[in-house]
């Protein structure tokens, strides 16, 4: 159930909803009231259980995808049954609708449009292209406008960081695109790749690619970021790396690579958000 759920990932959800309420949205409170926010450990329980319930219904509907596409994964989350993974996507998201009623009325509207998001993502708009890749990533990012709603903190600069992190999620899921063309063509997936060939995936990636310059060019000239340059001056030397490679692939080998490399900039993005002021770190911490 681990592996359905895709557990790691949520964990990471979990970790970066917490970083970015500490050190961006409630970065003038102690540590120890924004980790210990009862309202705030909700929201993130909740966002939890819905991502959890969103990975189920996605394992559900791509099943048969997913035997050609990751067949020793397919295998593994086959050893719990689709009656089982079904009744546990139901109590998830019951239990995240609760878990946000704790919070307010307006949490549990927000919870319960997420869910069905999700879920007419995963039935309907994931084989359209574009709509489905575009859709992913505004889901992805969509647990944080819950954090961002509760500290009611909507300067500039978060927008800006939402931005970078949408276009940088929009490349993971081409190339994912790109990693799942057989089974997406067994299972007559529309995706980009299919639609319209892997030489205009490639020139969409690049786009996205040099828009991602746009946010990292603001956030290092118009705002005070502190340390977290280094990121993105490391980030762009990645993107740059990245296309180099992109042009030269042709591979599911190949295309996990480029996975991996967004993968490790969106991970390390969490974390380097400490840096934008290190020594406010530490005088909260110590």
């Amino acid at each position: 159930m681990f592996s359905v759920v895709r557990g790691y990932n949520v964990l990471m959800v979990v970790v970066a909803q917490y970083v970015t309420a500490v050190y961006v949205l409630a970065h003038e409170k102690p540590v120890r009231e924004v980790i210990f926010d009862l309202n705030l450990f909700m929201l993130v329980l909740a966002s939890s259980a819905t991502i959890a319930g969103g990975y189920i219904i996605n394992n559900f509907y791509d099943s048969e995808k997913d035997l050609i596409n990751r067949p020793q994964k397919s295998m593994l989350d086959r050893l719990i049954s689709q009656n089982v993974k079904l009744s546990f996507y139901f109590v998830l998201n019951l239990l995240a609708v609760i878990m946000a009623s704790y919070v307010s009325f307006k949490a549990v509207i927000f919870f319960a449009l997420y869910i069905f998001g999700i879920w007419f993502y995963s039935h309907k708009l994931k084989k359209m292209p574009v709509v489905g890749n575009v859709t992913s990533a505004i889901l992805t990012i969509t647990p944080f406008f819950a954090i961002f709603m509760y500290y009611q903190n909507f300067e500039h600069v978060i927008f800006v960081h939402a931005t970078y992190l949408f276009l940088i999620i929009s490349m993971r899921e081409l190339i994912k695109d790109l990693e799942n063309i057989p089974g997406d063509l067994v299972q007559n997936y529309k995706t980009i790749p299919i639609a319209y060939g892997e030489n205009y995936s490639k020139i969409m990636l690049t786009v996205l690619a040099t828009l991602t310059f746009v946010p990292a060019y603001f956030l290092l000239t118009r705002f005070d970021i502190g340390h977290m340059y280094y990121f993105f001056y490391f980030t762009m030397f990645l993107l740059a790396l990245f296309l180099v490679l992109l042009w030269n692939s042709d591979s599911k080998k190949h295309y996990l690579i480029l996975h991996n490399i967004l993968k490790f900039i969106i991970f390390s993005g969490v974390f380097s958000l400490l840096l934008i002021d290190v020594d406010l770190v530490l005088n909260r911490l110590f």
